[in-house]
């Protein structure tokens, strides 16, 4: 298949009238049946960037390939190439399951004798079958989810585009949908284009990681390389006196980076130093301690690293003016 799966831009950038530029000059590829995970907080540039890959939106400026046809220049193309499952699902309330599956295979052109098998052959898929005669309306939202997933998968696309699938499904939706995305890289070869605000998502899912803050991509490489790149642990403190916090940032300061937290304190590690260094510290200070933990690196400490602020620090910072790009989308 080559480069027919794949995904790439350069230099893709999308401004809008009111505001900074919402995608500042992105370069990125997508290898073919790679599971690719844009890691950000909400207003950082991941949907904006999904509807110029699937052609929703026209880039302000640079350009974009998709299953090896531009996103511009050749729009029905691309489009016949891909499913997306975008963060809004179009589903009408008084339709069945059924009813959508046999519109959508109509619109996308299987013939008349393949529509019903392929029909049952997703919802089955997807876990909707006993479901499947039942009106949308009274779904919950895993099911409406699953539902926009089979929907995106009826013409066998080659490339899927995800946005924020799993957002506000409880724990059991979401393990079912991850593995019916694993699946789909690992045993039909689709390239998945995966947008998450959810560390754990990125780093379960994903092939490799690209982390994107204010428009632009900040780190990218396999969730494993990443953590890597950072390298020492943290330490996490939580006194058992909450007078004594400040006396307790002052003793772990002696032994690493500070992390800005709200619930502990905290510190990245300096090269030598263990959890037993930081124990006697605090013993000798006579600091009592309610809780303390030596933490692996993770994917909120490489966002942390390379943009000053954590992931939900930043997805907090974001909402002031997130409705800049729904704004001007609606403009």
């Amino acid at each position: 298949m080559g480069r027919t799966n794949s995904v790439e831009a350069e230099q893709l950038v999308r401004e809008f009238r009111k505001g900074p530029r919402a995608v500042d000059g992105i370069d990125l590829f997508v290898a073919p049946g790679e599971i690719y995970g844009f890691l950000g907080p909400n207003g950082a540039g991941k949907s904006t960037t999904v509807l110029m890959l699937t052609t929703l939106l026209p880039p302000t400026s640079g350009t974009a390939r998709v299953g090896g046809f531009d996103v511009v220049a050749e729009g029905p193309r691309v489009r016949s190439v891909i499913g997306a499952a975008l963060q809004e699902a179009a589903l009408d309330p008084l339709l069945t399951a059924r009813d959508h599956m046999r519109l959508q295979t109509m619109l996308q052109g299987l013939p008349k004798s393949d529509r019903v098998q392929r029909s049952d052959e997703l919802l089955e898929r997807v876990g909707l079958t006993q479901a499947a005669d039942r009106k949308v309306g009274g779904y919950s939202g895993g099911m409406k989810r699953r539902l926009d997933l089979a929907l995106a998968l009826v013409h066998r696309p080659r490339i899927l585009f995800l946005d924020e699938p799993t957002t506000g499904l409880d724990p059991q939706s979401r393990t079912a949908l991850w593995e019916e995305v694993s699946r789909l890289a690992r045993h039909d070869g689709v390239t998945v284009f995966l947008t998450t605000q959810y560390l754990e998502e990125a780093d379960v899912l994903a092939d490799r990681v690209g982390i994107i803050h204010h428009g632009r991509i900040v780190a990218e490489g396999s969730p494993g390389a990443l953590k890597a790149e950072i390298g020492r642990p943290s330490v996490h403190v939580i006194p058992c006196d909450p007078e004594m916090r400040e006396r307790t940032e002052s003793i772990l300061e002696g032994y690493g980076d500070p992390l800005v937290t709200e619930e502990d304190v905290a510190v990245r590690l300096r090269a030598g130093i263990g959890l037993t260094d930081i124990v006697r510290a605090l013993d000798t200070s006579g600091i009592v301690v309610d809780d303390i933990e030596l933490r692996a690196p993770t994917l909120d400490d490489v966002f942390l690293a390379k943009t000053g602020r954590t992931l939900e620090g930043a997805a907090e910072e974001a909402e002031i003016d997130h409705g800049v790009e729904v704004e001007d989308l609606v403009g």
